[in-house]
């Protein structure tokens, strides 16, 4: 050991990894552990802390706002994933298909609206969504069908967040792409001869390679739904007149925590609100984890078997 941090590569290595175990140190343990001594305690910004116990998080099992928050949350997670998953998984197999120069060019624009930020979506698609001359509407009733009112029903703003949500698949479909390329030929080209159909060959063979990149985006997008904020906030709680037509209909788990530390100062409250969160997506994640090693299929291991 004393070899080893004797060589000149060694104590580089350690210079260079300095500002990152700073960074870790200063701005994200140091404010965790904060957050969690200020979720115990009555605190504004103006007065000093004071210690409550278990008060927050007691409150928080009765505010009615807070179970709005979670099921409004829960809803949009378990629509937004498999949906967003499967169109992206869509994408990616035509992302496959594709040779040559215009590849290169596709995958760009699959991309460019993950590039987009998330404000700017969420004022975009207050356009696009508009109940009365948003394009969104206007593309049903090219069907025959009457758009609802996407940004003011109450029924349907959930419906409008997850449509909205679906513009941002360009990390998830380069991933699953990435995937699909590792894909050995051989396999589709063997099990075609034995006579298995497309499906069948998607089913056996391309879903289980894949198995480890789904499960990667299955646990980063839950995560990312579950801390939904930036572009619900810019659609109906970025001014007054928004936020009062929308009510709860809209409020995410996030948002309210945001509202409680920032608008309404309640710090400790929200600190509670937020280990709470981190408590649920660490218990979702550890689910997550525990079934996909059961199901999802890794070929180092196979092959060390």
């Amino acid at each position: 050991m004393k070899a080893a941090l004797s060589r000149p590569e060694t104590r580089w290595a350690y210079v260079f990894v300095l500002p990152w175990v700073v960074g870790l140190l200063l701005f994200q343990l140091g404010p965790m552990v904060a957050s969690l001594v200020l979720s115990f305690t009555d605190y504004d910004l103006i007065s000093p802390p004071r210690f409550t116990g278990l008060d927050n998080y007691a409150t928080m099992a009765q505010d009615p706002k807070v179970i709005r928050a979670i099921g409004n949350t829960l809803f949009y997670t378990v629509l937004h994933v498999p949906l967003s998953i499967a169109l992206a998984l869509g994408l990616a197999l035509i992302l496959n298909r594709i040779t040559g120069r215009a590849a290169g060019v596709f995958r760009t624009i699959f991309y460019l609206p993950s590039m987009t930020p998330h404000v700017a979506v969420g004022v975009l698609f207050l356009f696009l969504l508009n109940g009365q001359v948003g394009m969104v509407n206007q593309f049903l009733a090219l069907f025959g069908v009457q758009g609802p009112q996407w940004t003011s029903d109450p029924d349907w703003m959930l419906a409008g967040i997850v449509l909205m949500s679906l513009w941002n698949l360009g990390s998830t479909t380069i991933i699953l792409f990435a995937a699909l390329r590792n894909v050995p030929a051989e396999l589709s080209e063997a099990a075609m001869i034995d006579g298995a159909s497309t499906w069948q060959r998607f089913r056996s063979i391309t879903l289980p390679m894949i198995g480890g990149a789904l499960f990667f985006v299955v646990i980063v997008n839950t995560i990312a739904s579950l801390q939904m904020f930036d572009q619900v906030y810019t659609m109906y709680f970025g001014n007054t007149q928004a936020q009062n037509s929308s009510g709860d209909a809209a409020l995410f788990y996030v948002i309210y925590l945001f509202q409680q530390a920032f608008q309404y100062l309640h710090m400790g409250y929200a600190s509670a609100l937020a280990w709470v969160l981190f408590l649920v997506i660490a218990i979702i994640t550890l689910i997550q984890v525990k079934v996909g090693n059961r199901l999802v299929y890794y070929e180092a291991e196979e092959r060390s078997r």
